[in-house]
């Protein structure tokens, strides 16, 4: 499956069992090579971000290599 990151941009993120993360800012990505390491979540409300690695802005730092489904939300893995 191939997706623009445009196209990412804004969706929700949401768990494997269903809790909403919040919405996607960003990614980190390897200039060198080209991959995509991170995607940055601005947390929902009701998440509470200490439970999470965040960067300085306070987003959720959540592995690429995590996201398992992308439909009208994006499922992550989150361990």
């Amino acid at each position: 499956m191939k997706k623009f990151a445009t196209e990412l941009r804004g969706k929700t993120v949401m768990t494997n069992d269903g809790q909403i993360l919040g919405m996607i800012e960003n990614f980190v990505i390897d200039t060198k090579t080209g991959e995509v390491h991170h995607v940055l979540v601005v947390p929902a409300e009701e998440v509470e971000p200490r439970l999470f690695q965040t960067d300085a802005q306070g987003r959720i730092i959540l592995p690429f290599t995590n996201m398992k489904a992308v439909r009208d939300v994006v499922v992550m893995g989150v361990d």
